[in-house]
């Protein structure tokens, strides 16, 4: 009974290991390794061990993105005042939270997507469990909105406002890597007013108004 919480904490920290020295080694070499026998064997690691906790290099880099998500959360959700937030306050909180996530990987990051290595509007293999993970909580979000009326209830465009609230997400994504403005200004800048127009837009409008009283005049002529 004592041993199983010992072998589940070794396990997190070899996964652990695997993540910060693929992450080292790329920083260190600006490539990836050239096999998973070489890696393994810096690691000094077997290399069977390393397939039990990755398949291959990119399933390391997938790790690395859902780590962004989860620490983001994580960091979002422990501040007290932030159950009391608006759904556009709280897209507003992530977005700001995922910047200070994004800063403690920059150089990494900027490895793999900075410079002619720009991914412009192609979303990496790597970064698709962020975006299902993200997807899961923009929904949680637009739910929220929708039952204080601050998100308006459209047919069929309703049913799209998650991915364009992912679209922000890489949106601001891209204008941070190539960010070179003091503490990244123009980035808070670009999600503030990106941010508050999508909640405009989502939101009701004088058209929904309109359309609202027409039916209620057509109802009840």
């Amino acid at each position: 009974m004592e041993k199983a919480p010992a072998k589940k904490t070794a396990k997190v920290d070899q996964k652990t290991k695997i993540i910060t020295g693929y992450v080292e080694y790329v920083l260190e070499h600006g490539k990836q390794p050239a096999s998973v026998f070489k890696f393994a064997k810096e690691l000094k690691m077997k290399e069977e061990e390393f397939y039990t906790y990755f398949t291959s290099f990119e399933s390391i880099k997938s790790a690395v993105w859902a780590k962004l998500f989860d620490d983001t959360i994580e960091n979002l959700e422990s501040q007290e005042v932030y159950k009391e937030y608006s759904a556009r306050e709280k897209f507003l909180g992530f977005l700001f939270t995922l910047v200070e996530e994004l800063k403690k990987n920059r150089s990494y990051l900027l490895s793999l997507y900075g410079g002619n290595k720009g991914i412009k509007n192609i979303l990496p293999t790597e970064a698709k469990t962020f975006r299902h993970k993200f997807k899961d909580f923009a929904n949680e979000i637009i739910l929220e909105g929708k039952e204080t009326e601050e998100i308006a209830s459209r047919p069929i465009i309703s049913d799209r406002y998650d991915e364009a609230l992912w679209l922000q997400v890489w949106f601001v994504f891209q204008f941070w890597i190539k960010d070179s403005s003091p503490s990244f200004e123009k980035t808070d800048a670009a999600i503030e007013k990106s941010v508050n127009l999508a909640f405009d837009l989502m939101g009701k409008s004088a058209i929904d108004s309109f359309i609202d009283f027409a039916k209620f005049l057509y109802q009840n002529k």
